[in-house]
């Protein structure tokens, strides 16, 4: 496999693109694991449970949602993988039953992009002879290495992603004083939010302040959505 697949150009040249699967999955794992178990945390606080029960409430938040999303990013990418390798082995099919027919519709891709004619149908036929199914999967398909889905590492970014980031809303229920657990687990919980969407936005190579003001707007309505459930109960 050449570097170029591997999302790196011949000039040493490290895109974003290289770090969407991994990235999209710990981003939102370690997202909603901190903004899931403060925004329980402090639902249940506000309740004016004890600080037995607060901490039994952030490490089963901890525990079912690193589960949870390990769990539904396996059987999303999962299926993303399925359909991607039913689409390889559909165009094997079509390589192997009408070769000139595939040549044309890879050209007739080139010649889009704005390659003459001539040029276009060069460019297909070396490319199918060097590798015609991963020419076709690349530019017919969009299916490339940086691309392909990834189940495994999907879950398991997200899984740890989540954890990590759940861990901090517990952590500063368990050190605060008990009457102002709501207030500092919302403050780190904000912190911890915004750090979170500049550092995402900073990776994926685009501005970090929208992200981390749209994440930290995001925040505030679920903390106070839940405060405000915790208080009727309270009462």
């Amino acid at each position: 496999m050449n570097v170029i697949d591997k999302g790196m150009s011949e000039s040493g040249e490290v895109h974003a693109t290289t770090r969407l699967g991994w990235l999209r999955a710990s981003v939102l794992g370690a997202n909603d694991g901190i903004l899931s178990t403060s925004s329980l945390i402090i639902g249940v606080a506000s309740a004016h449970t004890s600080q037995a029960g607060i901490l039994l409430a952030g490490i089963s938040s901890l525990m079912a949602g690193a589960m949870s999303m390990a769990a539904g990013e396996y059987v999303s990418v999962s299926s993303q993988a399925d359909s991607e390798k039913a689409d390889l082995i559909r165009e094997k099919k079509e390589l192997s039953r009408n070769w000139d027919w595939e040549v044309n519709e890879l050209a007739s891709i080139y010649r889009q992009r704005g390659l003459d004619d001539l040029l276009a149908h060069q460019v297909a036929i070396a490319l199918m002879k060097h590798d015609a199914l991963g020419a076709h999967a690349r530019d017919e398909l969009g299916i490339s290495e940086v691309t392909a889905a990834r189940p495994v590492q999907a879950a398991l970014a997200s899984a740890c992603a989540f954890a990590l980031g759940a861990i901090l809303p517990v952590l500063t229920a368990v050190l605060s004083p008990f009457r102002l657990v709501s207030w500092s687990v919302s403050v780190v919980s904000l912190i911890c939010l915004a750090i979170l969407g500049t550092v995402g936005a900073l990776a994926g190579g685009t501005a970090p302040w929208r992200p981390a003001l749209r994440v930290i707007f995001w925040g505030l309505m679920a903390m106070v959505i839940t405060a405000t459930i915790g208080n009727i109960f309270n009462n």
